[in-house]
């Protein structure tokens, strides 16, 4: 069985931003045919004081284990608030970083977190 710490546990046990977004501006989805887990990750765009877009608000949905919700949870706190720009660097490392370490066979959930936003932000490109 693997074991969590205390930061992932949390953010298991008291998910951040987790539920539906009524009309975001985007929405990523990431799976996992694997392991079946599935992230939908709703982001509200607005423009900041510099006229930069913001990511305003983040939700999720994650359908799987307590690892990928705990990586979700933990991506919408570290991107809430960033540009566009900012946001498009954050990776898998970031979110395994901030939640301090993932059993090594969990790993993969962090990809599931960054996979999802990196496909919002594709969509929001295409659509301008």
């Amino acid at each position: 069985m693997e074991k969590y710490n205390k930061k992932v546990m949390d953010h298991f046990l008291n998910p951040r931003n987790m539920g539906k977004m009524q009309n975001p501006t985007v929405t990523g989805e990431a799976g996992n045919a694997v392991c079946g887990d599935v992230l939908f990750l709703y982001l509200k765009i607005e423009k900041n004081e510099e006229g930069k877009d913001i990511i305003k608000d983040v939700k999720f949905e994650t359908f799987g284990c307590a690892a990928a919700i705990a990586t979700s949870s933990a991506l919408t706190e570290i991107i809430k608030g960033k540009t566009i720009d900012e946001a498009q660097r954050v990776s898998n490392k970031d979110v395994e970083e901030y939640l301090g370490q993932l059993p090594l066979i969990k790993k993969h959930c962090s990809n599931l977190a960054e996979d999802a936003l990196k496909d919002a932000l594709k969509k929001l490109k295409d659509k301008k």
